[in-house]
């Protein structure tokens, strides 16, 4: 190492600790999540305790922003916020089904949540393509053809995107609940005009909502809600994690729990992209158990707040950008040698995957053969193993060279007709019976 290498070496960790040092002062929020931050997760799941209107250029269709309760994986309650999409005019009277958008990351911070930019009630549009025109992810993959076909849509930005509290990232049981109660908070809505009848969709983190909400029976049954009996018909999974998949065979013990944290943190080690949403998952983990879990048992005492920092005030893309500029490709510096309490992290992770229980309604997949994401061999073993339990499970290859980014495009023109399918309760095909590719 030369001594040019070790003076850039100490000026990165000088600037890492000067950052690590500053006051973890939340990200300033619209008026309407500020005020959101203020109010306490009382009530019923899926009770809306805020609403305003909100502009869309959808044709025939009007649009709130919604603050409304839901609950975690530990079934502490919390306040999701979000939006509801319905078509203008009288609903018909048995009701409009409700369409149950989870979207992909964006980030861990207060004001990373989709319904926070000025003009959410949109198609999707996302940061990584060419027609991307924002600092992050926001809006509904075919809005417009929801709306036409007569359903509610609704968006849940998940816990801790703008309701306050710490966002449980990755934790796709969380995610999963905020997807369900989003359907009563929607169903809640008298002005939607909806149905109990429902699909949950989702992309990447979302698309780990959608199959953890797919086999959390009891969740879905749950009375006393602000919108009782709903019924979920299907769940559509772009690209979707997994944690399980990554679970030790047999009984998990603390070497092969290490072996597990350790293996995770070496498969996203290869660029500073994936580093950061592994260090968004240990962040959210102990997010969700705080007594339980702590940020020193991976990072270094150093890197714990710096990654505290940055978790706390940065959505995704700044917070990649910010540890490219503070440490390059020296990152793995942040992580202790001996990583401690990794099986306490470990079962996080593996639970994080919800119940184990088969759907209890048809599920399925697409996913690219360019994924560098979401490692496909995940939905590969979910698969297999709900069709074991007697799940039904389609995993459908899309066509062509798709990466990660192009998947929620690319499987539109083929949800759209399975989902209309299942409102309409046809019998679904078989799911189990092979792995299909797109013609």
């Amino acid at each position: 190492m030369t001594a040019t290498d070790n003076a850039l070496g100490c000026l990165a960790l000088t600037l890492a600790l000067h950052i690590a040092s500053l006051a973890n002062a939340d990200p300033s929020l619209p008026p309407f999540y500020e005020a959101v931050t203020k109010m306490k997760a009382e009530g019923k799941l899926g009770e809306v305790i805020k609403k305003e209107r909100v502009t869309t250029p959808i044709p025939n269709a009007e649009a709130w922003r919604i603050a409304y309760i839901s609950s975690d994986m530990a079934n502490k309650k919390t306040i999701s916020t979000g939006m509801v999409i319905a078509p203008t005019g009288n609903a018909p009277t048995d009701g409009r089904p409700i369409i149950s958008w989870a979207h992909g990351t964006t980030g861990t911070a207060q004001n990373c949540g989709p319904s926070q930019v000025e003009n959410p009630a949109v198609p999707l549009n996302e940061y990584f393509l060419v027609s991307g025109n924002s600092w992050t992810d926001y809006g509904v993959p075919a809005l417009a053809e929801f709306i036409k076909a007569g359903y509610v849509v609704v968006a849940s930005d998940y816990q801790g995107l703008g309701g306050g509290g710490k966002h449980q990232y990755q934790l796709s049981a969380t995610q999963a609940r905020d997807s369900i109660d989003a359907i009563r908070a929607a169903g809640s809505l008298k002005e939607a005009g909806a149905a109990r009848k429902s699909i949950i969709y989702g992309w990447s983190q979302g698309a780990g909502a959608a199959i953890a909400a797919a086999s959390s029976p009891e969740y879905i049954a749950r009375e006393g809600t602000a919108f009782d009996g709903i019924k979920v018909e299907g769940f559509v999974a772009m690209a979707p994690p997994f944690f399980r998949a990554i679970a030790p065979q047999g009984a998990l013990t603390d070497a092969s729990a290490h072996a597990m944290i350790s293996g995770t943190l070496k498969s996203f080690s290869n660029s500073v992209n994936n580093f950061n949403h592994f260090a968004m998952t240990i962040w959210a983990s102990q997010a969700a158990y705080p007594g339980k879990l702590k940020l020193t048992d991976v990072f270094t005492d150093d890197g714990a707040q710096f990654i505290d920092t940055i978790m706390s005030n940065k959505c995704v893309h700044s917070a990649s950008d910010t540890l490219n500029y503070t440490y390059g490709d020296g990152f793995a510096e942040l992580v202790r040698p001996d990583i401690g309490n990794a099986k306490a992290f470990a079962e996080t992770l593996i639970a994080s995957a919800g119940p184990d229980e088969k759907p209890v309604a048809p599920v399925i997949i697409f996913w690219g053969t360019k994924d560098i994401v979401v490692p496909p061999v995940m939905h590969k073993i979910y698969r297999e193993h709900m069709c074991r339990l007697g799940g039904n499970v389609t995993r459908i290859q899309l066509a062509g060279d798709k990466t990660h980014f192009a998947t929620p495009a690319a499987s539109q023109p083929l949800y759209l007709p399975w989902i209309a399918d299942r409102l309409a309760e046809r019998p679904a095909p078989d799911g189990c019976a092979a792995e299909l590719v797109q013609d």
